[in-house]
């Protein structure tokens, strides 16, 4: 198992870093339409879509996303630094927020009540699209301000993610009794989100000091830009917060799979699991990078 999930992110990163590297914002806006549709995919599965209806509403995603791509949209500047796509990220984050802290109150049983309502469960299936289709624009709007401003936005998610590995491991409910979600992840503690958060804060701290040595060229971090844009002290309550939506976004996918009775989104990425296992935390945290590109 360990030698296929190295095989597997090693291919993964080559991959990735090709598409980075590549001329143009297109080969990257295509592999993020391949991650997408895929995660579109194992979405209708989850959602109780017979597989051939899965696969098709994968492909018709990545049909749609790839026209997209290729005819620049949305990464043509100035339009993803305008008052109106700041106004549509702020109110999608909101809304993302409050359907979030219902959907994870309500658990599993009121994920599955909505599911047996066809009209509700028809809302919650196209509620996930939405929100796979929110991830691809924010990815490739963030991608067209820089490859170290998208980096170093993407390893909040990362770098929270192991933090409160690391956290949860060695301090699982030591400070507090109570687990953080057990009948949705059960491995989940508080003092892992708490490490998550704190691991995020170092990165934004490391994150500041090498914009002080990098390439002119490469521009700022994601962090450096909202410390230009805010000041060095909004950085604290921006990364709490971004950490705290990918803890959620990793708690809704939890949420899905244990409704659906699935254990991994699919088998996509050997050794790994489904695409929606590893993205889960990102989907809510590229819209909030989208949400600054279009401030600044």
């Amino acid at each position: 198992m360990l030698k296929q999930r190295v095989i597997t992110a090693a291919v993964l990163l080559l991959i990735v870093a090709v598409c980075l590297a590549a001329p143009g914002r297109w080969p990257f806006a295509l592999l993020i339409t391949a991650f997408i549709s895929l995660g579109a995919w194992e979405w209708g599965r989850l959602s109780g879509l017979p597989e051939g209806a899965a696969r098709t509403l994968g492909l018709g995603f990545a049909l749609v996303g790839a026209a997209a791509a290729l005819l620049g949209w949305p990464t043509r500047a100035p339009e993803v630094h305008s008052n109106g796509w700041a106004l549509a990220w702020a109110v999608y984050l909101m809304a993302w927020l409050l359907l979030a802290v219902l959907a994870l109150r309500g658990g599993v049983p009121a994920w599955q009540a909505v599911a047996a309502d066809s009209g509700l469960g028809l809302a919650r299936r196209l509620a996930g699209l939405v929100v796979l289709g929110a991830a691809w624009a924010a990815a490739v709007q963030v991608f067209a301000h820089g490859v170290y401003f998208l980096l170093t936005l993407l390893a909040l998610v990362w770098v929270a993610d192991t933090g409160a590995y690391i956290a949860g491991k060695s301090c699982g409910q030591k400070f507090f009794a109570r687990k953080l979600a057990p009948s949705i992840s059960p491995g989940k503690s508080w003092e892992g989100v708490l490490g998550g958060m704190l691991a995020a804060l170092a990165l934004a701290a490391a994150c500041l000091w090498a914009d002080g040595h990098v390439p002119v060229a490469w521009g700022k971090s994601f962090y450096g830009v909202a410390a230009q844009q805010w000041g060095v002290a909004a950085l604290v309550p921006l990364c709490l917060l971004l950490a705290a939506m990918s803890v959620m976004g990793d708690l809704l996918e939890s949420l899905a799979k244990r409704a659906a009775g699935m254990k991994d989104s699919s088998q996509a990425l050997p050794g790994h699991g489904g695409v929606l296992d590893r993205i889960d935390g990102l989907l809510p945290v590229l819209p909030a990078g989208a949400l600054l590109v279009a401030l600044l």
